[in-house]
């Protein structure tokens, strides 16, 4: 029975996405695609303890699922209806190859389809593609299910009314369509690297490892995409770090504080394969790329070589130059060149970032560097009121009783 169980667990892993695609592609229909997907597990589970495991689970379940969205609509068909029906238990035609033939990857473009709202494409990307309940994707994101829910069923009304088509977008809208599957997927990993509510645990697993399998699976569909592998490479070198970044206080510790023993060398080796694989390639690099490679050099060796990741900054900050990236960059510039000019490109970025708790964080510790222990305390108490994550106040309020005890020592 737990041999039974175990292959349900792995096949629903497997195989969700991959039903769901295809039913939503025959059908049309997110919501028909979603309930017999649901239904032919529910049958599975039922089934196979008793009937074994089939040689070929992922057909088995797409036939059934097949089966139950067609008795679904003979339930509720009216005449109309039926004649559509008989054309979609008929029809053999098949449709021309787009710039993408698969329909694992058609369904992540229909959950992320630019004319719906950052947070539905996250929630419905994890639910229809990713296969978390909407219990799952609330307690993800510190919703209640009923709003988390609703959320989702405005999502897929929101693509039925429209009448986005369940399609791959044509080569010439692939960039821009690319950039934001990745944009999603690098939403749902980030939050579960830092998870951003204070009730939530400090870093949340199942969120890093569920955007790092959708990636594989974009990188599998996609494999000459320079961003795609860029993306899986930023989040293997981010996710090798993960043992050692929550002390057993609870506390965050810092990169250069961390026991590098504890990082997963086997993801850090593939996530340096890729970056030389883009490397090797000759193409100018994009943004996910130039991250990657940041966190390559993070992770090469015993400890950081600032200059690469400075000269990788001045690079990134031509492609993107937001608030945050000239933020680390800053950063960057005051572990190679001197904490007073890295306390001058860090204070330019107040206006634009007096209410990001990082910027007051990294304020703090070059102030500390140089001394300036009050206004570096000051610049933690406006961390820590900003900041949420659990781990990451734990150790700003520890780092701002240090900084107190010196003050009053001197």
């Amino acid at each position: 029975m737990s041999d039974v169980r175990d292959a349900l667990t792995r096949v629903h892993r497997e195989e969700w996405a991959r039903v769901v695609a295809t039913l939503a592609k025959r059908f049309g229909n997110l919501d028909t695609a979603e309930d017999a997907a649901a239904e032919a597990f529910a049958t599975a589970a039922e089934r196979w303890p008793s009937e074994g495991v089939p040689p070929a689970p992922g057909a088995w379940l797409t036939t059934t699922a097949t089966r139950k969205a067609i008795d679904r609509i003979r339930r509720e068909s009216t005449r109309d209806a039926r004649h559509r029906e008989a054309m979609l238990v008929y029809d053999t035609t098949t449709e021309p190859l787009g710039a993408i033939d698969d329909d694992r990857l058609r369904l992540i473009f229909v959950c992320c389809h630019p004319a719906l709202a950052m947070e539905s494409r996250v929630a419905l990307t994890l639910r229809m593609v990713g296969g978390l309940s909407v219990s799952e994707i609330a307690r993800a994101f510190l919703v209640q299910d009923t709003t988390m829910g609703a959320r989702i069923t405005r999502a897929k009304a929101k693509i039925a009314a429209a009448g986005i088509p369940f399609r791959s977008p044509a080569a010439d809208d692939l960039p821009a369509r690319v950039s934001g599957v990745l944009a999603v997927l690098f939403l749902i990993f980030n939050e579960g690297y830092l998870a951003s509510g204070s009730d939530a645990p400090p870093v949340r697993e199942e969120l890093t490892s569920e955007a790092i399998r959708l990636a594989r699976l974009l990188r599998e569909l996609l494999p000459a995409n320079g961003e795609v592998t860029g993306m899986l490479a930023l989040m293997l070198l981010v996710e090798a770090r993960r043992p050692a970044r929550v002390s057993a206080a609870g506390e965050l510790v810092p990169l250069a504080e961390q026991d590098r023993a504890l990082w997963d060398a086997e993801l850090i080796a593939e996530g340096h394969a890729l970056v030389r694989e883009r490397l090797a390639s000759g193409l100018a690099p994009g943004r996910y790329q130039l991250l990657a490679a940041v966190n390559a050099v993070h992770t090469d060796g015993a400890s950081t070589d600032w200059t690469q990741v400075v000269a990788l900054y001045d690079q990134l900050v031509r492609l993107d130059p937001s608030p945050i990236v000239r933020l680390n960059r800053a950063v960057a510039v005051g572990e190679c060149d001197g904490p007073e000019l890295g306390l001058a490109l860090i204070d330019e970025l107040t206006g634009e970032l007096g209410g990001y708790h990082p910027f007051h964080a990294a304020r703090a510790q070059v102030l500390a560097r140089l001394g300036r222990d009050s206004e570096a305390r000051a610049a933690l108490d406006a961390a820590i009121a900003l900041a949420e994550n659990a781990a990451e106040v734990a150790y700003l309020m520890r780092r701002r009783a240090e900084l107190g005890a010196r003050v009053d020592e001197g």
